[in-house]
């Protein structure tokens, strides 16, 4: 009994079965297939035995094994032109389309595969419409002809001599290049009009390819026929320049840069690189990118300052710091530029004798260290025009490549030498002050670590072959001064830090303040703002009151915008009242404590967050951050509860440790103390430090929790005007912390009458400014005890 369709109980046909995934076969087409499954090829073979036919199926999924579920409902019913066995057991197989015809299932018994189909029922007639759309379908192609050149002319007459739809739009689908999902899609549609449709979509996408492929053809064409007009038209200009005998006319730069190499000295190594990329360059075509590559290479290795210029007009033992400023002018000029700062001062005008006396002598590798505005940046400066020196400064802030300190490699487009390469061919020198900004910001990222790559920068035993990523030379590096500036020590890696030799540069007091106000700032904003020193008079309590009362700071950059905004307010008044007939005014404008709001308004600060009220459980610490010392309160609340303690304030895990020590030790010195035994089992403590948003972190809160808990647990308020700073141990030990300067100068700005130290940072005593000794009293402590004799009179 026969296999029937369940729809119109025909008997169904079986047939040989392939499966396609990249290709689609139309009717009254041949296509070349190549086999390599042994399920396809025992199904050619069958086909061979039994009229050469076999059904071809399209796999939905490329993944999939072919089933009844996977294969599209309409195959192709195709025969055998030509078979051909190549190696490797793959088979070309030349098929040739005869119609379509729609899949039911799979026989998967045995190999081969056997397909059970209908031949599909194509409704040849052709109306009107049909007509209208089979005409155009086939102008359209014929133009698709004439743009591709690619297609027979027989192929084009069968096209135009179609006479059904289903036989056009075969024809047409098998002679265009669309992809595979579009092209079963035109196979499996039914209708004629839809099909026709889809077959004039798919041939006017497939002529807008071919006119972008044209155009981009020939702009490719032309663009190579220009090169090679270029090419022929050099050629010949080279060959015209020998016959009138003009060599010396270099289009290659050649010739310019072999000069350069020999107008001065260069290391060996230098110059035997340098001869080698001159005869590369010498062989290659002016207008090629590797030509340009090797150019600019070569002129940064001839705009280096590999060798110590010689003077002209010295003999040859001379070296360029022989005609820098003696120890005397060095001394004057950094007088003259910057006020206090005699540490860093001293250790130049060090430097600069021991020049003197070798002149060999590796550069130094400063680093300054403090709060912003204090005048590190222009303290390098100074350093330079004290030496006689040329200066670099290159920024490092937020600095996270690698290749800015080494450099890109040549084989990057557009590399460049690193920023320490490039600061040298500024200078043009090979001993410059060479000043690295904000070395604490650096960055990390996976593009690599700038800070290890300053670690041979920074080393004088090594920097004398320092060798770029873009030169691939060794550069003499031993002569420059190497002069970084940083906030803070703490983000600086410390194999980076040992390199350097650290100058703290401390904040200001307020006399400092108004003398570098007075002898610096003044002058320079009234340059600046074009006025003349006779035409305006600042007093003295003016200046004074603008530091204390409009900046409180370490540092004096907000000083100078307040000075500033003074002058730019003078500057205005001067334009309005000034009469046009007369350059100058009547008089001098006149600023002092009356008048002063009138420029810089209301007084803005009024120092740190003091404790004024003498009330139980507050205490005055000291603190030292980035910008400088601050004033750090602390307040301490008791209420009942269990014993528990509660932190608030944005403090960092060191200071809440801090407190916990302060909290044990409070426990074991309940009776000495004189509190009751029970006093911590029915009462909690709240311990805040104000300025909540700030973090706070720390061990150097120490003493300050503890005095501010006691006094809360006692009742009994601190002593008045007195601030201090020092770890606690859980033995009552106090310990030494740093910044004790800027801690100082803090309490010194908030007119604090006491401070208690730890008796261990008595050294740093030796670097306070006199003026502040004189007015502070300074209270050194080892115990607990000791501290509460002091706070608790």
């Amino acid at each position: 009994m026969g296999l029937f369709d369940k729809n119109d109980k025909k008997p169904l046909q079986e047939l040989p079965f392939i499966a396609l995934r990249d290709a689609v076969i139309f009717p009254h087409s041949t296509v070349p297939i190549y086999l390599t499954k042994p399920t396809a090829v025992a199904a050619v073979e069958a086909a061979l035995t039994s009229g050469r036919r076999l059904f071809v199926g399209y796999v939905k999924d490329q993944e999939s094994s072919p089933s009844k579920e996977t294969v599209f409902s309409t195959g192709t019913v195709c025969r055998i032109v030509q078979i051909m066995k190549l190696p490797n057991n793959t088979s070309r197989v030349l098929l040739e389309g005869l119609e379509r015809a729609v899949f039911h299932d799979l026989k998967q018994t045995a190999e081969p595969f056997t397909a059970l189909f209908n031949p599909l029922d194509e409704d040849t007639s052709v109306s009107d419409e049909i007509a209208f759309r089979m005409r155009a379908l086939q102008e359209e192609f014929e133009g698709f002809a004439k743009q591709s050149k690619r297609l027979p002319k027989e192929l084009v007459t069968q096209v135009t001599k179609a006479e059904t739809p289903h036989k056009l739009i075969s024809l047409c689908g098998a002679a265009i290049s669309a992809p595979f999902a579009e092209k079963l899609e035109l196979l499996q549609e039914t209708e004629a009009l839809a099909r026709l449709e889809n077959a004039a979509i798919l041939l006017a996408t497939e002529k807008e390819v071919l006119e972008v492929k044209k155009s981009i053809t020939d702009r490719v064409k032309k663009r190579m026929e220009q090169n090679q007009k270029e090419y022929f038209l050099n050629e010949q200009i080279k060959e015209m320049h020998k016959e009138l005998g003009k060599d010396e006319d270099d289009p290659s730069g050649v010739k310019e840069l072999e000069q350069r190499f020999q107008s001065k000295p260069f290391p060996e190594e230098v110059q035997t690189r340098a001869a080698s990329e001159l005869k590369r360059l010498a062989r290659l075509q002016n207008f090629t990118p590797e030509a340009g590559i090797l150019r600019t290479y070569l002129d940064w290795l001839a705009d280096l300052p590999w060798v110590v210029p010689q003077d002209s007009n010295s003999d040859d033992t001379q070296t360029p710091d022989e005609t820098a400023p003696s120890l005397e002018q060095a001394q004057t000029i950094l007088e003259a530029e910057h006020y206090g700062l005699e540490e860093p001062k001293e250790r130049i005008l060090d430097y600069i004798a021991v020049r003197s006396l070798k002149t060999d002598t590796k550069g130094p590798i400063l680093c300054f260290v403090g709060p912003p505005g204090t005048g590190k940046t222009s303290l390098g400066r100074s350093v330079a025009h004290a030496m006689g020196r040329a200066f670099v400064r290159i920024s490092l802030g937020g600095v996270r490549d690698e290749a800015e300190i080494r450099g890109h490699r040549r084989t990057y487009v557009g590399a460049l030498p690193g920023k320490i390469i490039q600061g040298m061919k500024k200078a043009g020198t090979p001993n410059p002050v060479f000043l690295l900004d904000e070395i604490d910001k650096i960055g990390m990222d996976h593009r690599g670590d700038p800070a290890s790559a300053l670690l041979e920068v920074l080393d004088p035993e090594q920097n004398n072959s320092f060798v770029d990523h873009y030169l691939e030379l060794p550069f003499d590096l031993s002569q420059v001064i190497f002069i970084t500036t940083a906030n803070s020590l703490h983000t600086i890696p410390y194999a980076l830090r040992d390199r350097m030799e650290v100058i703290q540069i401390p904040g200001y007091t307020e006399n400092e303040k108004r003398s570098i106000a007075k002898r610096f700032l003044i002058p320079r904003q009234i340059e600046r703002h074009g006025l003349n020193p006779d035409e305006i008079q600042i007093s003295d309590e003016a200046i004074k009151l603008t530091v204390s009362r409009y900046t409180m700071e370490s540092g004096v950059r907000n000083l100078e915008r307040e000075l500033a905004k003074i002058l730019r307010k003078t500057a205005r008044e001067k334009v309005q009242n000034t009469p046009k007939e007369t350059e100058k005014p009547s008089k001098p404008y006149r600023i002092n404590v009356a008048n002063l709001h009138t420029y810089l308004g209301k007084p803005r600060r009024t120092g740190d967050i003091l404790m004024t009220s003498q009330l139980p459980g507050l205490a005055n610490g000291m603190a030292w951050t980035e910008v400088g010392g601050k004033l750090l309160p602390v307040e301490t609340a008791v209420f009942p509860g269990k014993g528990e303690l509660v932190l608030t304030g944005s403090l960092g895990d060191v200071m809440k440790e801090s407190a916990r020590i302060a909290l044990t030790l409070i426990k074991q010195r309940l009776s000495s103390l004189g509190l009751p035994e029970d006093s911590l089992q029915k009462q909690d403590l709240h311990v805040h430090v104000p300025e909540g948003a700030i973090p706070k972190d720390g061990p150097s809160a120490g003493i300050t929790l503890t005095c501010a808990m006691i006094s809360a647990l006692s009742q009994k308020p601190l002593k008045q005007g007195i601030a201090m700073t020092g770890e606690i141990t859980l033995t009552g030990r106090v310990l030494p912390v740093g910044g004790i300067k800027e801690k100082v100068l803090a309490a010194h700005r908030n007119h604090l009458s006491e401070i208690i130290l730890p008796k261990q940072n008595d050294k740093d005593r030796d670097d306070l400014p006199q003026e502040v000794l004189r007015q502070l009293s300074i209270h050194l402590v080892e115990t607990l005890d000791e501290v509460l004799s002091l706070v608790f009179p």
